[in-house]
């Protein structure tokens, strides 16, 4: 009867041991599911940051694009129109001249955003091949984006405009990676851009450097006087400017897109009023950054 009274309490035992055992593991099952549960709701609102970071970013991207290619155009245009509207009467043949002008600078811009709205715009097959039958319609294929291999033409642009542009090469020009190229230039346009219009008949140099591991840009113009209020005359003349030039702060927009563009490099860039008038715009990109 002892024998018997042990195997019973042994196997309670052993039964009150699987019953614990089993619940534990309920237990257990019911935690795993609720942290794989909560680790996929994780996942998927980071997968949903990284989409409105990625949507930002690229909204941010555009916007640079838009305002690199609508101010440089019509701030050109703009100058332009002045230019033949001051000599409309007196000068019809440079009227007629400054008109072109504005006509190319038109076409430029147009050029430019049919390439921009084209990236935005894929085929109907999904793919970024072909801008699609309406893009195909405007006009001409789509170009690169500008280089310093178009540094020449933005500087016969500007010179022709009223700003006279003197520029510098030192190093040994080599191929540059497409981003560094495009940031560049936008950089030398945006410089040259804003010295046009607030100039005052100043003048500007563009150095572009080569460096071992960085590519360094300078723009400095010239323009009215923090101290003084007078514009400098490259050649001590002080002739006016050959017609009046739009003003206004303007919204900052474009340095903030120069600073972002050369961040992404992890560069520099300073821009900064110049004491004896105009501006300084100075940028480093390295160039063996991975």
């Amino acid at each position: 009867m002892g024998e018997y009274e042990v195997l019973t309490a042994a196997l309670a035992v052993a039964c009150a041991a699987v019953l614990g055992l089993a619940v534990a593991l309920a237990r257990t099952r019911r935690r795993w599911r609720a942290a794989v549960g909560e680790r996929g709701w994780l996942l998927e609102r980071e997968r949903e940051s990284a989409a409105e970071a990625a949507i930002a970013a690229e909204r941010d991207r555009i916007a640079r694009e838009l305002h690199d290619i609508v101010s440089h155009n019509v701030s050109l245009m703009v100058v332009q129109a002045s230019a033949a509207r001051e000599v409309l009467g007196a000068m019809p043949d440079e009227a007629a001249t400054a008109l072109r002008a504005v006509e190319d600078a038109g076409r430029g811009a147009m050029t430019e955003l049919r390439h921009l709205l084209g990236l935005l715009a894929p085929a109907p097959d999904g793919t970024d091949g072909d801008p699609g039958p309406h893009a195909r319609a405007v006009g001409a294929p789509l170009a690169p984006q500008p280089g310093l291999d178009r540094l020449g033409p933005l500087v016969d642009r500007i010179s022709f405009a009223g700003l006279p542009v003197e520029v510098h090469v030192s190093g040994e020009p080599r191929p540059l990676p497409q981003g560094v190229d495009v940031t560049a230039y936008r950089i030398i346009q945006e410089a040259l851009t804003n010295a046009l219009r607030h100039g005052d008949g100043g003048t500007a140099r563009v150095t572009v450097r080569y460096a071992g591991h960085a590519l360094r840009v300078e723009i400095l113009s010239t323009g009215p006087s923090v101290l003084t209020g007078t514009a400098p005359s490259a050649t001590g003349g002080g002739s006016p400017p050959p017609a009046a030039r739009p003003h206004g702060e303007g919204t900052g927009r474009g340095l903030l897109g120069l600073r972002e563009r050369v961040a992404v490099y992890g560069g520099e860039l300073d821009a900064r009023r110049r004491l004896g008038g105009g501006f300084r715009v100075r940028a480093r990109i390295p160039l063996d950054r991975p």
